[in-house]
């Protein structure tokens, strides 16, 4: 197999102030360390961006852009998006198919949306997964709180096995890149 690691959504709008995700400096440390440990294997990191027509995350602000603290660089392939799938729409696909990627690992924000949404998109496009489960989060909603969430979200996801690709939810530590 040959990975990637996908970092959806690490923005200021959304690590920071009043949107900021649950436990957000630890799951930071913990992307930090998969972005860190991805490219002494040599596995491309790739950054996805959210962007809206209104609110914080309009392009090019100060809440669209990566969280301080995050080990990118300069080099690194970035995605833009504007629904919660990073596939759709976006130039993602062909990124991954340039670089005959068929495993990828991902991990950021936000576990119910974006997180949810395109590890699903993923697995129905054939890629295998595996998703750091303690390297994603969320904020409260009106039903559950963030932990709950991201709870429900690791369980209902270890179990997308009808794909015919594979799906692991793992701790980040454990995570291994091909």
């Amino acid at each position: 197999m040959t990975s990637a690691l996908l970092v959806i959504d690490m923005q200021q709008g959304l690590c920071t102030g009043a949107w900021a995700a649950y436990d957000i400096d630890r799951v930071l440390q913990r992307v930090n360390g998969l972005v860190d440990r991805a490219r002494a294997a040599g596995v491309p990191v790739v950054l996805i961006q959210h962007e809206e027509a209104e609110g914080d995350l309009v392009h090019d602000t100060a809440g669209w852009q990566l969280v301080d603290g995050l080990h990118a660089q300069a080099d690194d392939p970035r995605v833009r998006k504007v629904t919660p799938d990073s596939f759709y729409e976006t130039e993602l696909g062909q990124l991954l198919q340039q670089r005959g990627i068929d495993h990828l690992a991902i991990c950021g924000l936000q576990s119910d949306f974006c997180i949810d949404t395109t590890v699903r998109r993923a697995l129905a496009l054939g890629y295998h997964v595996s998703l750091a489960e303690d390297a994603h989060s969320t904020v409260d909603n009106e039903v559950l709180p963030a932990q709950r969430i991201i709870a429900h979200h690791n369980w209902v996801l270890a179990r997308l096995q009808t794909f015919g690709t594979r799906m692991e939810v793992v701790p980040a530590q454990a995570l291994r890149f091909a």
